[in-house]
């Protein structure tokens, strides 16, 4: 009696690719530890601030977290909002039958203790746990919310490079010929534009923020996908289904959108990372010299200005230059990662 064997279950390209992800240690365990990073500086507040999460006081259950109160509402003499760092404060919070639980820091990134014991630049302790700034601000607190600030602008523009990237190459690619010719000398002449006294011409006219940088960098921030994008489309342009659809008398949008782009996204998604990588250090380059954020922003390059001119604060500069590190170095890993599981001539 003969038997038969069933055939192995397929399995998806995207698990193909997932598989070859994992299979590269490095890459898949900077994910990780990337996105871990990334979740707990979205919840800052709850670990870093200088009001207290939650409280008991005189049989009334308060929120100052998301709530202001008046240094009267604890007995104080003044309406201004409450210093929960006020020793007189936090006495009150501690008499017979109230509580009141604190987030794991005390500090907010730009909380000033007028209470504190040490001059400023103080070094690390078990109050502030890498010391503080040279103007008393909790280096700890600055650290995590200039990481989220980092990552979040990080990610804004990689997305805007991506949208206007894979548009005008898309473009260039697709149509080719005198479309190709005349918008390959547009993006010479506009990328022959010096970027950098650009953002120091806007600087110096318009007040600095994170929206007026984001719209500057996002402006020749995406050239360099457009490269690739192109070259993707004028190899697939040409192949025997493509040629098919346009024979079926498929419009060029639909060809473009379902057939083209999906099989020209392998080097879109392998840009990802690295373009996040060089978002977060243009943020950071800039804001050391002065040309990015306002100073009241939390920033990785504005400590590390400060570490600069504070060379016996050892503190500062150390501790955010092992964040940027780190934080280059897991994206480095993840790009790496996809760039190898998106190679089919892996095995999954």
């Amino acid at each position: 009696m003969s038997t038969t064997t069933s055939p192995a279950p397929s399995i998806s390209p995207g698990r193909r690719i997932w598989l070859r992800f994992c299979a590269d240690r490095a890459g898949y365990w900077s994910l990780w530890l990337f996105s871990l990073l990334f979740v707990l500086s979205l919840g800052a507040e709850l670990i870093s601030n200088d009001r207290p999460l939650m409280a008991r006081y005189q049989g009334k259950l308060i929120f100052p977290i998301v709530q202001d109160y008046s240094d009267k509402s604890f007995g104080g003499d003044f309406d201004s909002p409450a210093d929960y760092l006020d020793p007189f404060i936090q006495a009150q919070l501690r008499k017979d039958g109230n509580w009141v639980l604190y987030p794991p820091n005390r500090y907010g990134y730009n909380t000033l203790n007028y209470f504190a014991k040490q001059p400023n630049p103080a070094a690390p302790s078990s109050e502030n746990w890498l010391g503080t700034d040279d103007r008393g601000r909790d280096v700890f607190a600055r650290l995590l919310y200039g990481f989220r600030v980092s990552v979040l602008f990080g990610m804004a523009l990689t997305f805007i490079g991506v949208v206007l990237g894979v548009a005008a190459g898309a473009v260039q690619g697709y149509f080719a010929g005198r479309t190709d010719l005349f918008t390959q000398r547009l993006l010479e002449i506009w990328g022959s534009m010096p970027e950098l006294y650009l953002l120091i011409i806007f600087s110096s006219i318009f007040q600095p923020s994170l929206g007026l940088l984001l719209v500057l960098l996002s402006l020749f921030g995406w050239m360099s996908l457009s490269d690739y994008v192109r070259a993707d489309f004028l190899r697939n342009r040409n192949l025997e289904y493509i040629q098919a659809a346009r024979a079926m008398g498929l419009p060029d949008r639909l060809i473009i959108w379902r057939h083209v782009l999906p099989n020209s996204m392998t080097t879109v998604v392998t840009f990802l990372p690295f373009r996040m990588s060089a978002a977060i250090l243009a943020l950071t380059s800039l804001d050391f010299l002065g040309l990015g954020v306002p100073p009241s922003t939390p920033s990785l390059g504005e400590l590390l200005a400060q570490g600069k001119n504070n060379l016996d604060a050892w503190w500062i500069a150390l501790s955010t230059f092992v964040v940027l590190t780190v934080t280059l170095l897991l994206l480095t890993n993840i790009g790496n990662a996809l760039r190898n599981a998106l190679d089919v001539r892996r095995k999954a």
